[in-house]
């Protein structure tokens, strides 16, 4: 039976990522650096349930427009989200809605972090009070 290696005994090399250029990294790095913003959050959040016009999207995420157009430009540059023109409304939708699966697998990874720093503070409330 052939087992996984443990992470502490994984080598770099069975890292996929260190087989990729480093452009192609880069890109990587700005696609997080796109979902890396409180208003583009709240953005995709908004287009989860379906395409928004800017004026739906300003009234669920409660930010300005000035503040939404610059973040749906941003967020359409990077692929995220798509637009389209019906008479003089843009409409806005998720492009891809892996972005979706990415975000819970975010909040999973945030929520064992969490649940990891709880045990340990609770660990050295317990060493405390044993003095």
């Amino acid at each position: 039976m052939t087992s996984k290696p443990s992470s502490s005994n994984t080598r770099a090399s069975d890292c996929p990522l260190t087989e990729i250029s480093p452009e192609a990294l880069n890109n990587i790095a700005e696609f997080f650096k796109t979902l890396s913003e409180v208003s583009r959050l709240q953005i995709v959040c908004s287009l989860k349930r379906g395409e928004k016009n800017v004026s739906e999207i300003i009234k669920s995420t409660e930010l300005g427009q000035a503040n939404v157009s610059k973040h749906l430009k941003i967020l359409s540059q990077a692929g995220l989200v798509e637009r389209r023109q019906q008479g003089v409304n843009v409409y806005y939708r998720i492009a891809n809605p892996v972005v979706f699966s990415l975000c819970d697998l975010a909040c999973d990874v945030l929520a064992v972090h969490l649940e990891q720093q709880s045990q340990s503070f609770e660990s050295m409330k317990l060493l405390k009070n044993s003095f």
